[in-house]
């Protein structure tokens, strides 16, 4: 078992933007960072933005994703996501500002929560939070706690008009 190895892939919509084969990972996940040694049992969780942390022969290796999906099965995992940067293409001046642009937004939406407009300069901020500590240069904590995914609007079932779960009428028995 020391020699299993995974195969992590991370694609992205401009396709797969890195193929190793490692001894173990770690990724953010919407529960926790999670990580897997070869011999894991199958996984298929929500992606967080964070830090992807794989180990090599030549060593330990950090890449940056965005908001997707994993899934590990029979030691080769598959990150689905819609952003992706390498530590070497990080311009920390262009996250610096655009973590500032993302913060003023949202001080200014901080009345409406739980608009879409929230939602996307919450994602902005942590992405540009995650490149920055990819970088080696983290940004101070931000009082911002609700996340990505709390931060998108619910569909609330119940007011709009659909049956209950535990009601024995059928649509038809109205």
């Amino acid at each position: 078992m020391a020699d299993r190895e995974i195969t992590l892939e991370i694609v992205t919509p401009e396709g797969v933007r890195l193929a190793e084969t490692v001894q173990a990972f770690t990724a953010p996940s919407v529960d926790g960072q999670f990580g897997a040694l070869p011999g894991h049992r199958p996984v298929l969780a929500a992606l967080a933005t964070g830090i992807v942390s794989y180990r090599t022969p030549s060593g330990l290796h950090e890449v940056a994703v965005g908001p997707g999906f994993v899934e590990l099965q029979e030691d080769h995992a598959v990150l689905l996501t819609d952003r992706f940067i390498d530590k070497a293409d990080v311009d920390p001046v262009r996250a610096r500002l655009e973590l500032k642009e993302a913060d003023e937004e949202l001080e200014r939406l901080h009345q409406d929560a739980g608009s879409p407009q929230y939602a996307q300069a919450l994602g902005r901020e942590l992405w540009a939070a995650v490149q920055l500590e990819l970088y080696g240069d983290p940004p101070p904590p931000t009082v911002h706690t609700v996340t990505e995914f709390a931060a998108a609007p619910k569909a609330d079932y119940v007011s709009e008009g659909l049956p209950a779960a535990t009601t024995s009428e059928t649509p038809t028995e109205k």
